[in-house]
This record gives C-alpha cells, sequence and structure tokens, in this order.
C-alpha cells in the first residue's frame, strides 16, 4: 500500500508542471473597459492582497492595449517594484475620479528600483511601457470607466 502511494506520488511529482511554469499560467483576472480618449483599455482587476502582489509577475504576453488595475478601498501612498515581471511597464498613479496624478516607466525584473506615488491615489493602473506617452497621456489627463465613476 504506502509502495503504492509512494508511486503515484512520485509520478505526480515528475508529471506536474515546474513551479515556475505554473507561476507564468496564473489565471487571468476579471476585466474591466477604460477609456483614455478614444483609446480602449482592457484591464485586469487586481482588488485583493494576493492579485495585488502577483500583479503581472511572471506574464510574458500582454495585449497592446491590456493592462492591469490595481484597485484600493481608500486613497494612499502606494510602492510597485518588477520583481518577476518580465515586461518592460508604465504605471499611472490614478486619483478617485480617474485623473493621472503621474506616470513611472518600470524596467523588467527591476526588484530594487519602488515606484512610489508622491500624491494618495486609489489606483494604479499598469500598461505596457510607452503606451501612455504614445497616446499623449500625461498628469491631468482623466481616464472613464466604472471605477472612477461617482
Amino acid at each position: 500500500m504506502l509502495a503504492g502511494m509512494l508511486a503515484v506520488a512520485t509520478l505526480l511529482a515528475t508529471t506536474a508542471p515546474p513551479a515556475s511554469a505554473q507561476e507564468r499560467a496564473q489565471p487571468r483576472l476579471p476585466t474591466v473597459e477604460l477609456r483614455a480618449g478614444m483609446h480602449r483599455i482592457v484591464a485586469e482587476l487586481a482588488v485583493t492582497p494576493n492579485q495585488q502582489a502577483m500583479g503581472l509577475m511572471f506574464r510574458r504576453d500582454l495585449g497592446p492595449n491590456d493592462g492591469m488595475l490595481f484597485v484600493y478601498d481608500s486613497p494612499r501612498t502606494m510602492c510597485f517594484w518588477m520583481r518577476n515581471t518580465p515586461l518592460p511597464l508604465t504605471i499611472a498613479f490614478i486619483a478617485d475620479d480617474g485623473h493621472v496624478l503621474e506616470l513611472a516607466d518600470m524596467q523588467p525584473f527591476d526588484d530594487t528600483t519602488r515606484h512610489c506615488s508622491r500624491a494618495e491615489a486609489r489606483f494604479a493602473l499598469e500598461m505596457h511601457q510607452g503606451w501612455f506617452a504614445r497616446r499623449g497621456i500625461a498628469p491631468g489627463f482623466r481616464l472613464r470607466g466604472q471605477p472612477f465613476e461617482p
């Protein structure tokens, strides 16, 4: 009996994908559509502490207008880094009403540089690096969508 259980455990251990493959295969989160002027954004919603801690770690692909929106209960100073994140990203710190407060470019796999909001923000939106700049979106621009409505 014990030998049979060990054989099954060994089989499972050798057929299961390695941890890194499991992490890379993380499921997509529910999404919300946002608007930046005429531009459509499909943002995955990171609302729980676990979702926020994982963020876009291990993601090797992201659609051209896809991103991740980090949603907090109330405005706060927030900090982000790029641990285990292979994609170059730009982060927008966003106020309750959808106004972009500031932008920061973040480099892949950089887990030593912290990108912190200077002002309290309620949301953070990560997109491909340069996405905001290519569309002329700068601090003061207002994003639209359900999360920013009263």
